[in-house]
């Protein structure tokens, strides 16, 4: 299980205000002055998301794109998807982003779980951490139709007969999720990948997979409708919204998982101190708008903040957790 980082805010704003930021981050080159009068975005700001249109990392971009906005009227934001290879096109792409402080990356667990699978060059070190915005749990989720009520019908389904979940690729948090419930019970799911969340739920809906895992912001409608059903959530207690309150934990259930996803925000490697200031101090100003607390409620997130150097610590202490997850 993830580690929860607190909000700290003091520390942040120490950062941004006196940019003595040489270990708030990785890839922070030199500069020097005040973020407020120093260093601005020349012109329009690039939000990328690694992910396809539709899905939370999607949602998560747009959010803060418009968030962004609003915390700091003279920057424009574009979000840009750049999906594929579970989010290694878009990281990839970032990457060749060095020292462009007007590009940013609307990141999540695939930024640990890529480097994780060993199938990609880069690192969290590689690129500049400006905030952890959220945490972001999961619902084991089948169709409507399906014979499963709890996620121990499901499990037990798995020990005799075929039981197909549906992925956004090997190394998303509904794989861990996945591959943490193995762990635990002994049972194998077949998969299928999908490169979001919008595809996964066609698949439920349209038969191809009996199972997935997905954030409440992205499925929610479908149970409401009742064309979806939840069997339990991956969170370390029952959400306390009244269209997700009945919907036990797997570990009620016996299965003891939990596994946050982070949501929050890049800058690549090779900027300056005085623009990363910038960054720091442009979410902390992000987290305090409308547009930010409607993101957390409408999404169902737990708005759990972490900036700059503590950013980094998270990041650190939750690769390894990560690691053994995927390669247990």
């Amino acid at each position: 299980m993830i580690n929860r980082a607190g909000t700290r805010v003091a520390l942040a704003l120490a950062c941004a205000g006196a940019l003595t930021l040489a270990g708030c981050g990785g890839g922070s080159g030199g500069g020097g002055g005040d973020a407020a009068a120093g260093w601005q975005p020349d012109g329009d700001v690039t939000m990328v998301v690694p992910f396809a249109a539709g899905g939370g990392s999607d949602r998560a971009g747009r959010a803060l794109a418009s968030a962004i906005e609003a915390a700091a009227p003279d920057v424009s934001v574009t979000v840009e998807n750049r999906e594929g290879g579970s989010g290694a096109v878009g990281y990839s792409y970032f990457l060749a982003r060095n020292g462009d402080a007007e590009t940013l990356l609307a990141t999540e667990t695939a930024l640990l779980a890529l480097p994780a699978s060993g199938n990609v060059e880069f690192t969290f070190e590689d690129f500049t951490p400006i905030m952890k915005i959220a945490e972001d749990f999961t619902l084991l989720v089948v169709p409507a139709a399906a014979p499963y009520q709890t996620c121990s019908d499901v499990v037990e389904a798995a020990r005799g007969q075929r039981v197909v979940a549906g992925i956004s690729g090997q190394t998303g948090l509904d794989n861990i999720v996945f591959s943490l419930t193995e762990n635990h019970t002994g049972v194998q799911f077949d998969r299928v990948a999908f490169e979001s969340g919008s595809e996964l739920i066609a698949a439920l809906l349209g038969g191809q997979i009996d199972i997935a895992s997905l954030n409440p912001g992205e499925v929610v409608g479908q149970l409401e409708s009742g064309d979806l059903r939840a069997v339990c959530a991956f969170s370390e207690k029952r959400y306390e919204q009244a269209a997700l309150q009945n919907i036990p934990t797997a570990t009620e259930q016996g299965i003891p998982v939990s596994f946050a996803q982070f949501r929050g925000v890049l800058a690549p490697g090779g900027i300056s101190e005085e623009q990363q200031a910038f960054w720091i101090a442009t979410m902390q100003k992000v987290i305090e708008t409308p547009e930010y607390r409607s993101y957390v409620d409408e999404g169902y997130l737990q708005p759990i903040t972490a900036a700059g150097p503590e950013f980094v610590d998270y990041l650190n202490s939750n690769r390894t957790l990560l690691e053994e997850a995927l390669t247990s």
